[in-house]
């Protein structure tokens, strides 16, 4: 009996990656920048994680709204993982969940995708 292995988008993984907001909210109203950027965020991780239960934690909130509404920071570092969904009744298995990550001490220009391990 052969096994049938798991698609990539079945696998539970996280990844850090940077977002450049500035370019996805180019003219874009002042006072919808805040509100846009964390939508913008949304349709990030429902992209490259596949699912379409995403989770913006609070601090992300919290960071993207720091500045007000209309000063929204240009790059922002998340880390995206995608986890088992715990909740029978839930319409799909697998979520995302978006959470701040750590920012280097020489910026964020040049720093690609990051695979973290997988704590399962």
């Amino acid at each position: 009996m052969v096994e049938k292995t798991k698609g990539r988008k079945e696998e539970v993984v996280s990844r850090e990656y940077t977002i450049n907001l500035h370019t996805r909210l180019h003219g874009c109203t002042f006072k919808k920048k805040a509100p846009n950027a964390i939508k913008e965020i949304r349709k990030f991780a429902e992209k490259v994680m596949g699912t379409k239960d995403v989770r913006v934690d609070v601090k992300l909130n919290k960071q993207i709204w720091s500045r007000g509404i209309r000063s929204v920071p240009r790059r922002i570092r998340v880390r995206i993982a995608r986890k088992r969904n715990d909740n029978e009744d839930a319409k799909e298995e697998l979520y995302s969940l978006v959470t701040v990550a750590e920012i280097p001490p020489e910026g964020l220009k040049g720093i690609g995708t990051k695979v973290i391990e997988d704590e399962d």
